[in-house]
């Protein structure tokens, strides 16, 4: 397996493999289920989000619980959402930018629900700009 640096410089587009994208994005949602604002808006939902990478072949569920999440590699239930994107850099330059490409990205779901995950999404991709630029666990193990 390549690890590989990540550059500030080159986040919008890094060069990671499927595991170490699966470990960064997997740390990005553990920091946004910490986050108590994000828990508060959520601590009566129950929702399953699926997530996929289509070019690289990703997919992960989040589940939300009362304002617990719970994040599963791969498919896992029904879900009630679910983003997807073409290819890898449409995904990270949407989670640095916050703006989406219409051609690439996909969002499936009731309005209602995808008006509740709003703010995740906004959580998540601050905390996984920040987790590609310090990519470290808890223990201070490298993720990439």
């Amino acid at each position: 397996m390549k690890h590989t640096n990540i550059e500030p410089e080159t986040a919008r587009s890094p060069a990671l493999s499927k595991r170490a994208a699966r470990r960064v994005i997997q740390r990005a949602f553990v920091l946004v289920g910490r986050d108590k604002n994000i828990r508060q808006h959520l601590r009566e939902a129950s929702l399953n989000t699926l997530w996929t990478i289509e070019d690289w072949g990703l997919e992960w569920t989040v589940t939300v619980e009362r304002g617990r999440f719970e994040f599963h590699r791969g498919r896992t239930g029904r879900p009630q959402v679910t983003y997807s994107w073409l290819r890898a850099e449409d995904f990270f330059n949407q989670v640095e930018s916050g703006a989406s490409n219409p051609e690439a990205f996909q969002c499936q779901g009731g309005r209602e629900v995808q008006r509740l995950l709003g703010p995740v999404f906004l959580a998540f991709a601050k905390s996984l700009n920040g987790v590609l630029q310090h990519p470290f666990d808890d223990d201070g193990e490298r993720l990439v």
